[in-house]
């Protein structure tokens, strides 16, 4: 499961939490997230039951991808967010602005403690005792999580050049919570290059004579 969904729901018997924008979220035993009143945005997928009905042919349910699934959880639990917005928001008129009201109301459900600088821990990546800084959602989590909405948006009908998960803005605010949380907790968020294998050396020029030791 990614790591919103297991900072927005704790695992154990099923509960209910309800949130600052008026949805019931929901948690059940076996780990799974769902959200109780949701109309799902997502398109049904290929080979739908309609589609096999109307043939006569039961096609077998489309098992999807780790990835598909969490992708499908994010675009609902946006919808819903959506829709509890003061006032009601059309995804049609949503933008990147409010793409980050979405990710800073997330916050509340981080498990990421960011310290800030009158700490004493400030950039210790393993602080020795508790502070009371507050708990944030990690970088990693929410650019994955922007990656996942962007991609839901286009495949969803909406045009990349009107995508609001790709605004400027929300680009800016990604690298700005990254460079903040790296100085916080102390911790390099860069990528290590991968060093490259020697290339083979390349192979001799036909009709070239073989070498002299092969000769005799």
């Amino acid at each position: 499961m990614d790591p919103i969904t297991q900072e927005m729901f704790s695992s154990g018997s099923s509960h209910h939490e309800i949130n600052p924008a008026g949805f019931t979220l929901t948690a059940g035993g076996g780990g799974g997230a769902t959200i109780s009143g949701s109309s799902s945005m997502m398109g049904s997928p290929s080979g739908s039951s309609s589609s096999a009905s109307a043939s006569g042919v039961s096609s077998p349910p489309t098992t999807l991808s780790r990835y598909e699934n969490q992708k499908r959880r994010d675009w609902n639990t946006f919808g819903q967010y959506l829709r509890n917005h003061r006032p009601p928001l059309s995804l049609s008129r949503c933008s990147g602005a409010h793409v980050l009201e979405f990710l800073r109301y997330l916050d509340q459900f981080g498990k990421t403690k960011v310290h800030n600088q009158l700490c004493p821990f400030f950039g210790h990546p393993n602080p020795p005792a508790p502070c009371p800084c507050p708990l944030r959602q990690a970088w990693g989590s929410l650019d994955a999580l922007i990656g996942r909405l962007r991609a839901a948006y286009e495949e969803n009908g909406g045009k990349p050049e009107a995508n609001p998960f790709g605004a400027r803005a929300v680009r800016l605010y990604l690298r700005e919570v990254r460079d903040s949380q790296s100085k916080a907790r102390g911790i390099s968020y860069e990528k290590k290059k991968r060093k490259r294998p020697p290339p083979p050396p390349p192979p001799p020029p036909s009709g070239a004579l073989p070498p002299p030791h092969q000769l005799l």
